[in-house]
């Protein structure tokens, strides 16, 4: 049973002390506070006012296999008793992490043997950053050093992870980008190539990066990063040519291809990698979220064998965290990818849950907020459109309807997120088919509320 907290003392000492991750702290000093999330099960959160709440999120992107697993708590709990923390800087390591490394390497058909662990998404962006470059040094070739990525992606919140991004209103905070970081057009049809043949506009999207590999120069050039699917950015989906374009520009040009699975990985695409979904083969992999489906902080590097026996020409790799390789988070990582594994969950996304969810978004089409509704896996959107047939934003700029109907979703029962004029989801692994109709059927329902109250912009 859930404690019997205080909850209007919480909202006063979250004003008072606390301060939240990616938040306007005077709207929340405005609002008396944040929600405070006092307990979860399954699918579903609940707050401190007594909402029970559809996680269409899975926290943030990150509740693989749900809320409320014991086992993933007597596992931490175990392996506390045992060993609850040693650090890998004097030549060590523990049985959980090294046994996770393999385990890693296993899932990617040990095309990426060799495994880096972090604590978050951001820290695993900062590694694979630094290696690269290193690698290169080390490889004779110290001019690449530039790294190419897309406007509207998100590689983390450091200032590596937020140059490496493409998120605009990111940049100014902290000065950023740091040099050596260039941005290329997303491949975002919606947005940015509507009425256009979807392939020619993968197509272009891709010969955007190769034109500004030309422009930087190609002996200049590190690496190519992105995600599979852009999450943050908006679920953005490219056409289907336009991974595989990407990797013939990366090996005609000998430069390296990253993928941030920091979301897609772990079957969230319904494949293992959002990679593999993609089609494609990367020379290096960053991992988080479903990990540990966010019980506990991790996150890891995959990189390749030529490269590590590059690396190790070097001496020392001269970086690394506190927490790299964390015996309790490697343990409940185990742990998680086991019951991924044992439950089918990968090919219940791949065979069953991702298409129902296409099917029943699909049904949204014929609301006349909707301008197009996409999903793979359990990764889905809609766009929130003032005329059928179009693109066109509500008040003639985007970011004015989503904030509307993401609201309206909250009030009835599901958390979304609204990013810019797009609503997207990105539910539990063990979601059911019923409460993928809940969940579908709120949206309905937050569109059909949110209509006259954008009519009245």
């Amino acid at each position: 049973m859930p404690r019997n907290y205080d909850i209007a003392e919480l909202k006063r000492l979250d004003v008072a002390h606390h301060l939240p991750a990616q938040a306007d702290w005077q709207e929340i000093e405005n609002l008396g506070g944040s929600r405070i999330i006092t307990h979860a099960e399954g699918c579903y959160i609940h707050d401190g006012d007594g909402n029970r709440i559809l996680d269409g999120m899975a926290g943030l992107w990150c509740v693989n296999v749900g809320y409320g697993r014991e086992e993933l708590v007597e596992v931490a709990a175990e392996q506390m008793r045992e060993l609850p923390y040693y650090n890998s800087f004097f030549k060590t390591a523990n049985p959980p992490t090294v046994l996770l490394a393999h385990k890693i390497a296993s899932l990617t058909q040990n095309r990426l043997p060799h495994v880096f662990f972090n604590s978050s998404g951001s820290e695993a962006n900062d590694t694979m950053f630094r290696l690269v470059r290193q690698y290169w040094k080390l490889k004779g070739e110290p001019k690449r050093k530039v790294f190419i990525s897309r406007w509207n992606a998100y590689h983390g919140s450091t200032v590596a992870g937020v140059s490496l991004g493409g998120m605009k209103a990111m940049h100014p905070i902290g000065d950023l980008p740091i040099p050596g970081v260039e941005h290329v057009r997303q491949p975002y049809w919606f947005g940015e190539g509507f009425g256009e043949d979807p392939a020619a506009f993968g197509s272009a999207c891709a010969q955007a990066i190769e034109d500004r590999i030309l422009e930087v120069g190609p002996e200049n050039v590190a690496a190519f990063i992105g995600e599979p699917v852009q999450g943050a950015g908006g679920v953005v989906i490219p056409p289907a040519n336009y991974w595989p374009q990407v990797e013939a520009i990366c090996r005609k040009y000998g430069i390296l291809m990253i993928c941030d699975e920091v979301i897609a990985g772990f079957g969230r695409t319904g494949q293992m990698w959002g990679h593999e979904t993609m089609g494609v083969k990367p020379d290096i992999i960053a991992m988080a979220k479903g990990l540990s489906s966010g019980y506990l902080p991790i996150s890891a590097v995959a990189v390749s064998a030529e490269i590590i026996e590059v690396m190790k020409t070097g001496g020392d790799f001269v970086h690394g965290y506190t927490y790299s390789g964390h015996p309790v988070c490697a343990a409940v990582a185990l742990r998680n990818i086991e019951i991924m594994e044992r439950e089918g969950l990968v090919e219940r996304v791949r065979s069953e849950t991702g298409p129902y969810l296409a099917k029943a978004l699909a049904a949204l089409n014929d609301h006349p907020l909707v301008g197009e509704v996409r999903s793979i896996g359990l990764l889905g959107a809609v766009e929130i459109v003032a005329e059928k047939g179009t693109n066109k934003r509500w008040g003639g700029a985007e970011g004015n309807a989503g904030p509307v109907v993401r609201d309206r979703c909250i009030a009835n029962g599901l958390m979304v997120r609204g990013i810019r004029d797009t609503i997207v989801m990105c539910p539990p692994l063990v979601i059911s088919t019923a409460e993928i109709d809940e969940l579908v059927g709120i949206i309905r329902k937050a569109l059909d509320e949110a209509l006259p109250l954008l009519k009245a912009l």
